[in-house]
């Protein structure tokens, strides 16, 4: 508790003695503002037809009003504003970063039913997120700077045909969290959109391990060996969060997904939420090994950056003193994941590899 507590006062203190934007230039990639996020959720309520829902259970669960506080927006605002409030910020806000040029914004599809009478259609019952294809591809078409990640369970009747319009649509990802979602990569039922997948060279970023965003999850379909058909069916897949945290069949999922990396040249690992309090120390393993930080791709998981979830005092352990005051002055929150990754010692050819250039 006392070291926690030393760790608030230095967050803030670092927060008001230190915020300068010139901050960034001690740990600068030095690649000028061209790194793309390529995992940036959103959420919304149906406000402005956006098509968005939230379950109750989601909605009346502590974390909620938390995400909206960390989305810059209030329930208030989407009311009177819609939904589309909440992209509009996040575009501004991304607009004043030094050195991230687009966000991809994921769509979320829903619990969808895999067995009996409603095989097929969405649950909006056992759905604790939703947001639509549509709805995303539309607001980015807005904005230069954001890109659209679409969001199809396989499961569904229409999915082949959903998977061909949002290439369409120019979606550079399809994006899964298996756990909520009620997917199991590993059923050969999504042989033939697997297969599209490939043809289509659309890319899979699929949540990997232990899910704790989320009221409750069924964590054994985000084992990253259940990866492996896609994998074998020539998708190319991007794990998440490289696999961090919680376990499956007494093996921790870390450890799992480490000779799938060096076995499957289609197989990628994001680094976004690696700062986090949860997975401390996971990112520094990762960086040993050379196979993997040459599959790294950057990515944060906004809006999970928010003291006191991340903080550079954290990794006081990897980082120096020096390095911690600097990322803790940045104000513009994806400069400061980028500073916190930088000093960190990821190199700066992560930050210059991109879903982009897996779909060319």
């Amino acid at each position: 508790m006392k070291k926690f507590i030393f760790i608030i006062i230095l967050t803030l203190t670092t927060s008001f003695m230190f915020s300068r934007d010139h901050a960034l230039d001690h740990l600068d990639p030095g690649i000028g503002k061209t790194i793309i996020d390529t995992h940036v959720h959103v959420a919304g309520l149906g406000y402005g037809d956006s098509g968005c829902f939230v379950n109750s259970e989601m909605h009346d669960n502590f974390r909620f009003p938390v995400y909206l506080w960390a989305m810059n927006v209030s329930e208030e605002e989407l009311v009177k504003k819609g939904d589309q409030i909440l992209i509009t910020r996040l575009s501004e806000s991304l607009s004043h970063s030094r050195s991230v040029k687009q966000a991809v914004i994921l769509a979320m599809d829903g619990y969808v039913d895999t067995s009996g009478e409603n095989a097929g259609k969405l649950n909006k019952t056992k759905t604790q997120v939703y947001v639509p294809n549509e709805y995303i591809a539309k607001e980015t078409s807005r904005y230069d700077n954001l890109l659209f990640g679409a969001s199809i369970h396989p499961g569904r009747k229409d999915a082949l045909a959903r998977l061909r319009k949002v290439k369409q649509q120019g979606a550079v990802l399809v994006k899964w969290i298996p756990s909520i979602m009620n997917i199991d990569p590993s059923n050969k039922q999504y042989k033939e959109f697997y297969e599209l997948m490939a043809e289509l060279k659309m890319p899979l970023l699929s949540h990997a391990g232990m899910e704790k965003s989320f009221s409750h999850a069924v964590d054994e379909y985000a084992d990253p060996e259940r990866l492996k058909y896609a994998l074998e069916l020539g998708v190319t897949v991007i794990a998440a969060h490289i696999a961090t945290t919680g376990e499956n069949e007494g093996q921790d999922n870390f450890s799992r997904i480490i000779p799938m990396l060096h076995k499957y040249p289609n197989l990628y690992a994001d680094i976004s939420s690696l700062t986090q309090i949860n997975k401390l120390n996971y990112l520094s393993r990762a960086l040993e090994d050379d196979v993997i930080k040459s599959k790294m791709i950057y990515g944060t998981d906004w809006p999970l950056q928010f003291f006191p979830l991340m903080s550079p005092w954290y990794h006081i352990n990897h980082i120096s003193i020096s390095d911690a005051f600097h990322v803790g002055g940045i104000r513009n929150q994806w400069d400061r994941d980028v500073a916190l990754k930088k000093a960190l010692r990821v190199p700066d050819d992560v930050f210059k590899r991109s879903v982009i250039d897996l779909i060319k």
